[in-house]
C-alpha cells in the first residue's frame, strides 16, 4: 500500500495559495474601482443638486471628494456642462491609476461621467 500523505498536503498548499494570491490582487485592483465608485456617486449626487447649485460649488465639492478619496491630481479636472436641449448637466472627469504587483502592470483609465436631468 502506497501512503498518499504527501501528495493531498501538497494540493491543499497548491490551493490555498492559489487562494491567497487572487485575494492579494484581488484587494488591490478592488480598491481602484472602490475609488472609482466613491467619485460616481459624489458626481451623481451633486448632478442631484444641480437645479439649487452653481457650477463653481459642484466643481469646488467634487474636487474635494476627488481628494479625499486619494484620487491623482487629474481626477479633480472636472467638466461641467448644462444643456439647454435636453435641459440636463453634465458631469466628467477622467483620470488614470497604475497597478504594480508581481507579475501584473497595468494602467486603469476612468471617465466618470453624471448626467442628470434639470
Amino acid at each position: 500500500m502506497v501512503s498518499r500523505r504527501g501528495a493531498t498536503s501538497l494540493g491543499c498548499l497548491m490551493s490555498l495559495l492559489i487562494f491567497v494570491a487572487a485575494l492579494y490582487y484581488g484587494v488591490n485592483i478592488g480598491e481602484l474601482f472602490f475609488r472609482y465608485y466613491r467619485l460616481l456617486d459624489e458626481m451623481q449626487s451633486q448632478a442631484q443638486l444641480a437645479p439649487s447649485l452653481d457650477d463653481g460649488t459642484i466643481r469646488r465639492r467634487i474636487q474635494a471628494a476627488a481628494q479625499d478619496i486619494g484620487l491623482p491630481a487629474e481626477a479633480q479636472q472636472v467638466r461641467i456642462v448644462r444643456r439647454a436641449s435636453p435641459r440636463e448637466i453634465v458631469i466628467e472627469t477622467e483620470y488614470s491609476e497604475s497597478v504594480d504587483l508581481p507579475f501584473f502592470n497595468h494602467t486603469f483609465n476612468f471617465h466618470p461621467k453624471a448626467t442628470q436631468p434639470l
